[in-house]
């Protein structure tokens, strides 16, 4: 089958569907590829790399009615009618708004698999091109903020004076929300960021920001693992948080979007009260925006003067690596449903992902999908729990158990006190200070190592292991003296010390052949 790439007609888009990456991967699926001529130079990948890459190219024509189309936008009316009769079209085409899209797919008998009705279950990851733009769109969203801020995101200190650095707080933490904190982090700001998902705190705090805590507005997590909608009182508490860290920050991002829908997080009051210089980024401008002052595509200025970024093409400002990511989820997605690496597509409709985002197919709309039965917990194999009776019994057993464990534990420790009373007793001078020694070396040794973390165990094994080396390197030289004692326990000794060692080193060489790239 032949897959084609054609250039985007939507005017202004400077994405391709395809890399010359991605061509060679699709080639290796067994299909052919033509590519319309031009199509990746606004993404700065030229005809001949395609070609070198195995592709054919051709005119826009032979790229739409190929067997297989990707693109990246949903084609118009003269792009569905160049399409072939039972052909297959994957790109993103909003299935949810645009009824008249499907109808016009359907009426051409074509299949088509929408990249934005992809399940968001871990299992699509790899082709789930929103997220791909998201992480794109959060980036660019921090770049778009630096230039029109006017100032240095990160502190400097000087001979001329120093400059504070740049407060951004950015109001989501999913995809694009993270990649911003990320970017922000990255250029010297002090970044803050607030979710009404209380677990996302951790995600927030790895990309170098900090987690507004307000628990009177986060959602609260129900039985079944999904998040309940926030009720009016937490809403009222979300809002004061976005007006409160809205007045004391340089930059605001904000990436709240809900099935193409942009609730107000920012209203025109909050932008009132935000420092003259400030500057809203409103990566939900598509949906309406965020702000109540957002302009979708342009950049407008309040009174007060701040800068509200209501931008819509961010990745296409990006067009080269939004292109490569965009083309690897393709890549990914056709070697889904090509299982024999032939170049042939077999659609299985029982796969939830593929049905997921298949909106047309055999003439028949198949938009909404089923719903993805996704369990927040799995359900249990176990053997049936135990009864109160069963449990009491268990509980009776143990306790007998902790007590002659304790017993056998009283005994030895008064054995090994009366064998040091004795040892002591008839030892000489000299004896006795070194197992004084020695016995404070274990104490002290036992609620030190007792308190020492699991993280730092690998760097302890190192350290002890050299210790070990310094005992056994004392034992050799004692094991010859003349003394019984001495030279048993210089024996004893540099036996233990002699295991640690060997075996300390056993147990690095296999940790550190964990991370050999050439390890299988």
């Amino acid at each position: 089958m032949r897959i084609g790439v054609p250039m985007e007609t939507r005017p202004g888009e400077r994405l391709v569907a395809a890399s010359p990456a991605s061509v060679a991967g699709l080639i290796k699926l067994g299909y052919e590829v033509v590519v319309e001529r031009g199509a990746g130079t606004h993404a700065a990948f030229l005809d001949h790399q395609y070609e070198e890459a195995g592709a054919t190219l051709g005119t826009a024509a032979e790229a739409w009615g190929a067997d297989v189309v990707t693109c990246v936008n949903a084609p118009g009316d003269a792009q569905v009618a160049a399409l072939a009769e039972g052909a297959t079209l994957v790109s993103m085409m909003a299935p949810q708004s645009n009824p008249a899209l499907l109808d016009a797919l359907n009426g051409r008998d074509v299949t088509a698999l929408a990249l934005d009705a992809v399940p968001r279950i871990s299992r699509a990851q790899a082709i789930d091109v929103l997220s791909t733009l998201s992480n794109v769109a959060g980036y660019r969203a921090v770049i778009e903020a630096a230039e029109q801020y006017g100032g240095m995101f990160t502190g400097q200190v000087t001979a001329a004076g120093k400059t504070t650095p740049a407060t951004v707080f950015i109001i989501g933490a999913g995809v694009a929300g993270l990649a911003a904190i990320g970017a922000a982090s990255s250029l010297g700001a002090q970044v803050r960021a607030f979710d009404v998902r209380p677990e996302v705190a951790e995600q927030i705090e790895s990309m170098g920001g900090t987690f507004v805590h307000a628990p009177e507005a986060q959602q609260e997590i129900s039985a079944d693992g999904y998040a309940k909608p926030l009720t009016e009182e937490q809403q009222a508490a979300a809002m004061r948080v976005y007006a409160a860290e809205a007045a004391k920050a340089d930059v605001v991002i904000t990436t709240a979007l809900v099935r193409g829908t942009a609730p107000t997080t920012i209203t025109a009051d909050m932008v009132a009260g935000m420092r003259p210089g400030s500057v809203i980024v409103d990566l939900a401008a598509s949906g309406g925006g965020n702000c109540e002052l957002t302009e979708p595509g342009e950049v407008v200025v309040s009174d007060n003067g701040v800068t509200v970024v209501g931008y819509t093409d961010l990745t296409s400002r990006m067009p080269r690596h939004t292109s490569q990511l965009f083309g690897t989820n393709i890549v990914h997605l056709m070697a889904l449903v090509t299982p024999a690496k032939d170049g042939t597509l077999v659609l299985d409709l029982e796969d939830p992902v593929q049905r997921g985002m298949t909106v047309t197919h055999g003439g028949e709309i198949m938009w909404p999908p089923p719903p993805v039965n996704v369990s927040a917990a799995p359900a249990s194999s176990g053997p049936p729990a135990p009864t109160a009776e069963e449990l009491a019994e268990k509980a009776r057993l143990d306790a007998e158990a902790a007590v002659a464990r304790q017993r056998r534990r009283n005994w030895l420790y008064g054995a090994g006190a009366v064998a040091s009373l004795l040892l002591l007793a008839f030892a000489d001078s000299a004896t006795v200070a070194h197992l004084t020694v020695f016995a404070l070396a274990v104490i002290v040794g036992f609620y030190v190592i007792s308190n020492v973390k699991h993280s730092l165990h690998t760097p302890l094994m190192a350290q002890t292991n050299a210790i070990s080396g310094i005992i056994l390197v004392g034992a050799l030289l004692q094991i010859g003296s003349e003394d019984t004692l001495v030279a048993t326990f210089a024996f004893i000794a540099a036996s233990v010390a002699s295991i640690n060692i060997f075996g300390g080193f056993l147990v690095t060489y296999r940790m550190l052949g964990m991370f050999r790239k050439d390890a299988s």
